[in-house]
């Protein structure tokens, strides 16, 4: 099984490559869902992780709170993915949505096409998108060559096994045209159960390999 590892910062890289991580996704600010670290971060992650042959996925996001961004914050982000790109990352993970808490797709259009060829990743903002118009959301992203949606299938507060039923109905809507990467909650204790139940080959979580603390 896959385990990406959901770190804050570099520091605690070595660890979780130490204890195992396969890929490792790169925040600043866990505390509020992950947000872009700084440049020098970002570039000694890559060079760091290049080394070990782990893919790096970095992600793309200008603050904490919603994923509604006005023009400046997605410029920022537009930076950052340049930056991504320029410093050698495998991956990026970014959303964007519209007050109606579905997809932005001219927002996404333009940060799709500022990733560059890199990896793109839908993160958990597609929690947030009515269950209605997922099945939409899940066809523009194929569309648009999005490799991977991570997904908790409901609210973060609850645990993942309260959301069975909705990531395997995800799953079924993907169709394998698309990776669907269960995350929030899992952990080293209950990451068997979790790929079993749904079938899945990769998981992601802070804590997927312990406590890396």
């Amino acid at each position: 099984m896959l385990k990406e590892i959901a770190v804050e910062n570099f520091t605690m890289i070595p660890k979780a490559v130490a204890a195992g991580a396969n890929r490792i996704e790169l925040n600043d600010n866990l505390a509020v869902g992950g947000t872009t670290v700084s440049h020098g971060v970002m570039a000694e992650a890559a060079k760091y992780l290049n080394e070990k042959k782990i893919p790096l996925v970095v992600m793309i996001r200008p603050r904490g709170g919603n994923f509604v961004y006005n023009d400046t914050e997605l410029k920022i982000m537009e930076s950052d993915l340049f930056l991504a790109q320029e410093v050698g990352a495998d991956a990026v993970t970014f959303g964007a949505l519209n007050e109606r808490n579905e997809l932005d797709r001219e927002a996404m259009e333009m940060l799709i096409g500022a990733a560059g060829g890199l990896e793109v990743v839908m993160h958990m903002a597609f929690d947030e998108i009515p269950v209605s118009k997922q099945q939409e959301t899940i066809d523009w992203l194929v569309d648009h060559q999005v490799s991977r949606i991570l997904t908790h299938g409901g609210p973060l507060p609850s645990p993942i096994e309260a959301h069975y039923e909705q990531l395997t109905e995800t799953i079924a809507l993907a169709n394998q045209r698309i990776q669907i990467l269960p995350g929030g909650g899992v952990t080293n204790l209950n990451a068997d159960e979790v790929a079993t139940t749904l079938g899945v080959k990769q998981l992601h979580g802070t804590k997927l390999v312990g406590s890396l603390a």
